[in-house]
């Protein structure tokens, strides 16, 4: 009964943006990857890394995760949104307590049943050489894709892929569902339709506080759902939230 949504059976795509604030918030965000694949793990779903862009000097930029299983979407499309990190940095020389944010992604995979056309003057596509962790990671060609929708400003990336081509069809499989997702938000039938910049992140509205110092705590600003382990919370015991999230959308569809 809670996951009765259109498309909480399917896959999930699932990716995870640092805010501002440079190493610390870094490094927050390839906390919350580390906690989603931990997640994924225990709820035997299959994972990919699609894309992952690595901070030069610790952590990462983005990542982009496929999540593979029985109602993937509905177990995972509550954790969209801005999640905040309150502890004493590792990297701060002072010793003090710092905020930092990072906003996860989630969005349905549509499957090849879907069929959309997109105006090719609203793409900007580009490819580049991907990055990796070395040996047979790197590639020598310019492999990776980047595709900019030029009228919502939505930009996906895709490296991981063995072939260009391959990226540039997982790439566009992202920004559609993407953009079917925000046309369905906006009442629009036609993902051409869209416009505005979407890509803008509002980091003063966190759905959920990570709590370290001075006391453990992780809370969830919509529900009220809390756990004091945040250790078990960030090694993918997530289900107190997403069952809680799910009862009170179940229950706000029923009024």
């Amino acid at each position: 009964m809670l996951l009765s949504g259109k498309y909480d059976s399917n896959d999930a795509i699932l990716s995870v943006h640092a805010g501002t604030g440079g190493v610390e918030a870094n490094d927050w965000a390839e906390m919350l990857e580390r906690m989603y694949l931990r997640y994924c793990e225990k709820k035997g779903f299959k994972t990919k890394i699609l894309d992952r862009q690595d901070d030069v000097d610790y952590g990462i930029k983005s990542t982009t995760i496929y999540v593979e299983g029985d109602n993937a979407y509905g177990m995972l499309k509550s954790e969209n949104g801005v999640h905040r990190l309150v502890r004493i940095s590792p990297f701060n020389a002072m010793g003090k307590r710092q905020t930092s944010f990072a906003a996860v992604e989630v969005v349905p995979e549509l499957g090849d049943d879907i069929e959309v056309e997109l105006n090719p003057q609203d793409l900007k596509i580009d490819t580049y050489r991907s990055g990796g962790a070395g040996g047979q990671h790197v590639n020598t060609t310019d492999s990776a894709v980047r595709i900019t929708h030029l009228p919502t400003g939505i930009v996906v990336t895709c490296q991981n892929e063995r072939s260009q081509i391959m990226n540039r069809e997982v790439a566009m499989k992202i920004l559609i569902s993407k953009l079917t997702k925000i046309a369905e938000e906006a009442h629009k039938e036609n993902l051409n339709e869209i416009k505005g910049d979407q890509s803008q992140i509002g980091w003063g509205s966190q759905i959920r506080n990570y709590v370290f110092q001075p006391y453990t705590m992780v809370k969830d600003t919509r529900t009220g759902a809390e756990v004091g382990n945040v250790e078990a919370v960030m090694d993918g015991d997530l289900d107190v939230f997403v069952r809680a999230k799910l009862a009170q959308d179940a229950s706000e569809a029923n009024k």
